[in-house]
């Protein structure tokens, strides 16, 4: 690490990774759908429709798992301390971003089948607009959170710059 408070760098040095997730396979529709299978709850005790479907649909999910991870297909989504960027493959090479001032909310959009998986999309907004959109993020109350308060520290730093610049 380069720095003292892990992504707490001065604004002209260099972009600072803060966190990264990576997608769980609820966010491909065979995934989903094995989701809405598992999340059957008719049977009685550990013996659920949902919990024999699991068992028989090891080899498909494990194919969606690592399929998610390949070097060539693999996504990540990373947090740094300007942008929410999605890279791609093995050498991390960026797909698309967006800038932290390009939203002002964060939703997130549970679909049929992602919550047996606890994940969930994450829907930027500006306003009314939608400006970016995350799919099948693990756990994505976590990374919402973390993204809306770098998002409030990265919009504090510029307000801050812009009345000092204003004033001087």
């Amino acid at each position: 690490m380069k720095q003292a408070i892990a992504g707490v760098v001065a604004r002209d040095m260099a972009e600072v990774d803060v966190m990264t997730v990576w997608p769980s396979i609820s966010a491909y529709r065979s995934g989903r759908f094995l989701g809405r299978l598992y999340a059957n709850r008719v049977g009685i005790y550990v013996f659920r429709i949902g919990n024999l479907i699991a068992l028989a649909s090891i080899p498909h999910a494990l194919a969606l798992y690592f399929y998610r991870i390949l070097p060539c297909v693999g996504s990540r989504y990373t947090l740094t301390n300007r942008r929410v960027v999605v890279q791609r493959g093995i050498q991390a090479v960026e797909d698309k971003s967006t800038e932290l001032d390009r939203f002002n909310r964060i939703e997130i959009e549970v679909q049929p089948g992602q919550s047996w998986f606890k994940a969930g999309n994450l829907l930027f907004y500006q306003g009314q607009t939608e400006t970016f959109r995350l799919e099948g993020v693990s756990r994505p109350e976590v990374f919402r959170e973390v993204c809306m308060k770098s998002n409030a520290s990265y919009l504090g730093v510029k307000a801050a710059l812009e009345r000092q610049a204003a004033s001087a």
